[in-house]
Parts: C-alpha cells; structure tokens; sequence
C-alpha cells in the first residue's frame, strides 16, 4: 500500500539531522517548510507502526527529547499523530486578547 504523509520533526539541538535528512532523501521527500516534509511511504499492513520503525533504525532517537508528528490521509480524512514525543505548550499560548472588555466602576 502507499500513503502521501507530511512528517514534522522536532530533533532539538544535538538531534540527528543527518541521518532524519538522509532518511528523507531515501523516500525522494519534499521540503514544506522548517523542519517539515511530505512523500509518498510505501508500507504493507499498518503506516504508523512501520513507518516509526522505518525511521527508528535511520535515524538516533532521543525518545525524552525529539518530536515527529505524521500527518496522512486516513478513510477521506486528514489525520495527524505523534509517532515520536508529545504535544506542548504552544508558544503562542497567551498572545490573543481572549478577555472581555469591562467597564471599571469607582
């Protein structure tokens, strides 16, 4: 089976970025933006569990550290997953004006 996927990774400072990016490479992967990838992934029964273990044996892991996020196409719907880490705090968290305007009575 074959599979479009958009992967983002999160190797942190002292990541593997070579062997990520020689990994990509080997799947003729294109760029979309920092740190962020889209290609066709060949797999035979289950795309996540293959395709982290794909990418566990090219690239050094650092399961405390780094961050993948897969996205794919799953029965007409776009879904997305983390293989490798967690959701954080974004850092925009904060930034919208979400209170509503009051009048202060003195």
């Amino acid at each position: 089976m074959r599979n479009l996927v958009w992967v983002s990774f999160d190797l942190g400072v002292k990541g593997d970025y070579e062997g990520m990016y020689e990994w990509l490479d080997s799947h003729g992967a294109s760029e979309c933006g920092d740190s962020v990838a889209c290609f066709w992934y060949d797999y035979s029964r289950d795309l996540l569990p293959e395709l982290t273990e794909d990418l566990m044996k090219s690239v050094e892991i650092d399961v405390r550290k780094n961050r993948i996020y897969v996205i794919r196409l799953v029965e007409g719907k776009m879904k997305g997953s983390f293989v490798l880490g967690h959701r954080r705090n974004a850092p925009w968290t904060g930034y919208a004006s979400t209170v509503a305007q009051s009048e202060d009575n003195a």
